[in-house]
């Protein structure tokens, strides 16, 4: 099939690949552009494996202010050159997580970053919950774990769903933007402020 230049900036704009990385993909997929994304989105998750431990020293503080005045966020987002953190994309992507954090009021970054005793917390009232509905006491840890995923996705940043599109984590559209711009980018960390409290 004929790779024309409307699939190749079709493709473009939906990703925000470069024009060869278009290119081949149409290609290798026969011109199927939602075959093509999906490949992009590989490619792009592999590449941002590789460049997670390069330094990020550069970057920029975002702020938000919801309208109202009554919550807002500060972010301290990095990249590996000024040259990035300068780009309109970049820039987006800050925004976009500043206002994740106003909207989801996470608690923390990552999995990792929940404390001993919130999770043990966590646990005793999931426990307790299951205890009361009469589940085998065999099964119960099982469940317990299963739904510690759903508190990671509300209370961790990395792990929530992004607000502007309910397909992808905050993590997914980090990872979608080390694709695009080329460099590692790591939140390196959040500050929530609600009126009065």
């Amino acid at each position: 099939m004929e790779i024309t230049a409307q699939m190749v900036s079709d493709l473009r704009k939906r990703t925000g690949a470069g024009i060869m990385d278009c290119k081949k993909a149409l290609a290798g997929k026969n011109g199927d552009i939602e075959a093509a994304i999906i490949h992009l989105r590989e490619q792009g998750l592999k590449a941002s494996e590789l460049k997670s431990s390069r330094d990020a020293s550069e970057g920029l503080i975002m702020s938000y202010i919801h309208p109202g005045s009554k919550i807002g966020s500060l972010l301290e987002i990095n990249c590996e050159t000024d040259f990035v953190a300068r780009t309109e994309q970049f820039n987006e992507l800050a925004r976009n997580i500043a206002m994740q954090v106003a909207a989801s009021k996470p608690k923390c970054l990552s999995r990792e970053d929940v404390s001993e005793e919130d999770l043990e917390t966590e646990k005793a009232i999931l426990r307790q919950q299951l205890i009361d509905s009469s589940k085998p006491e065999n099964i119960i840890d099982k469940i317990v774990e299963g739904r510690l995923s759903k508190y990671y996705s509300e209370v961790c940043l990395l792990e929530q769903t992004y607000i502007r599109n309910g397909d992808k984590t905050v993590r997914n559209l980090i990872q979608e933007a080390i694709s695009l711009l080329g460099e590692n980018i790591v939140i390196k960390r959040f500050e929530l402020f609600i009126l009065g409290q």
